[in-house]
């Protein structure tokens, strides 16, 4: 027969459990205050690298290969531990008075910097043993212990391998980051956009809040209250630089996060565009039994700066018109704004897909391939929540042309004409088909 426990006993259990959870909590709080130690490894590479920052405030990188034993990796990192040591004990030694120095208080502060420190690496409060391979000992959630410095290892985190700001920034003008991320998604990530504060200028609100926490020795910065990927910046930006802070994340943690500031100040916009009552009909992304395209030739950089283009077809431009870092806004602002479907782009350069158009259309959902010609190429886009990429088919018109059977009789009446041959053959057109 079962008896209940007695009030004394339940509430000792209660005292227990408090004590266990408490003992939990202090466990966890140590653990989120300990330094990060980064390890990248990959099974496709020979190497895994290994990032953490020593008590100088020295910041280290280390290559290793996976296949070798622990021991080794250990004594390189108390190598280089003692090293930053000695050289803190140095600059120590170069304030003090040459007199002093020659002392025997220098004598012992000699002795004690050359002393490796200890270096341990801890998997389950255990330490892991010298011979293990680098692949196995360093796993996510071990303890490193260099000295009396504790770091959280976190294998593979999410991480940014990519992150850039356009060089040209204007009012009115979505701003996209070009972002690459490694074990992680941009839709997981974490973004703060500020902007600078004038000299002299009270923020928002006037707590001083984000200067405080998010300032360098030359500028002062304040949120602009925008956590999107894209920011569209205003005309109460002009001449005002850009920062963004991003936590790279993958939906279970996240990474390290990275600041960026933007090169040059937000520039004015050309004020209205020819687009933006086009873009009144497609403000949003049309029904899943539906599909929007569209098509342009974006003009390619190489034609645009020549003589011919500046005084022959495009005499009424202004210079600034034909730039392409000017350009490269108009055209972003523009196709973003159709909320297409799929986009058929000519007349790409490589520089610009990669550079422009991939991050402000990832940015926007969707996704592009890229063929090139001779000095440019063609380019598709397809939203990826209508769409998958099942194949890809770039035709060449001259490639098919002499070896396509199917063309033989085509190819037999143009011998007939050399000249027009000739000029067929010179074709660089070429046909994306996805």
């Amino acid at each position: 027969m079962w008896r209940l426990p007695g009030r004394a006993a339940l509430c000792g259990v209660r005292s227990v459990v408090e004590q266990c959870s408490r003992a939990e909590a202090a466990t966890d709080e140590a653990v989120r205050a300990m330094e990060r130690a980064v390890v990248r490894c990959v099974p496709s590479e020979p190497k895994l690298s290994l990032s953490f920052a020593l008590a100088d405030g020295s910041h280290k990188n280390m290559q290793r290969d996976q296949s070798e034993p622990l021991g080794r990796a250990l004594s390189r990192i108390a190598t280089n531990a003692l090293k930053g040591h000695a050289k803190v004990a140095a600059a120590k030694k170069n304030r003090k008075n040459r007199a002093q120095s020659s002392g025997p208080a220098a004598a012992g502060s000699e002795a004690v910097a050359a002393c490796e420190p200890v270096v341990k690496l801890y998997y389950r409060e255990e330490a892991v043993a010298e011979d293990v391979l680098n692949v196995d000992a360093w796993q996510d959630g071990a303890v490193l212990q260099i000295g009396d410095v504790k770091y959280k290892v976190e294998r593979n985190p999410p991480a940014f391998t990519e992150l850039q700001l356009p060089r040209y920034i204007m009012a009115g003008f979505p701003v996209c980051p070009k972002l690459s991320l490694e074990f992680g998604d941009s839709a997981s990530s974490v973004f703060r956009w500020y902007k600078e504060v004038k000299p002299g200028a009270a923020e928002p609100g006037d707590s001083g809040l984000a200067s405080s926490s998010h300032s360098s020795s030359s500028s002062t910065w304040t949120e602009t209250g925008v956590k999107d990927r894209v920011y569209t910046p205003s005309n109460a930006d002009i001449g005002l630089r850009l920062k963004l802070h991003c936590t790279p994340g993958n939906g279970q943690r996240f990474g390290p996060s990275r600041e960026l500031e933007s090169v040059c100040p937000v520039e004015a916009g050309p004020g209205a565009c020819t687009f933006d009552h086009r873009h009144l009909y497609t403000k949003k992304v049309t029904e899943d039994s539906l599909i929007r395209t569209v098509s342009y030739n974006i003009l390619a950089d190489t034609y645009a700066q020549t003589e011919f283009s500046r005084t022959v077809l495009y005499p009424y431009c202004a210079p600034y018109a034909l730039e392409l870092d000017y350009r490269q806004n108009l055209i972003q602002k523009e196709l973003t704004g159709y909320n297409a479907d799929l986009i058929c782009l000519q007349e790409v350069d490589r520089a610009v897909f990669t550079d422009s158009l991939v991050p402000a259309l990832d940015a926007f959902g969707l996704e592009g391939v890229f063929r090139i010609k001779q000095h440019e190429g063609l380019a598709t886009f397809y939203r990826k929540s209508k769409f998958s990429l099942l194949s890809q088919h770039d035709i060449s018109f001259q490639e098919a042309l002499e070896s396509d059977p199917l063309h033989k009789e085509l190819v037999e009446k143009l011998a007939l004409n050399p000249l027009a041959q000739e000029k067929v053959l010179q074709r660089s057109s070429v046909l994306q088909v996805k």
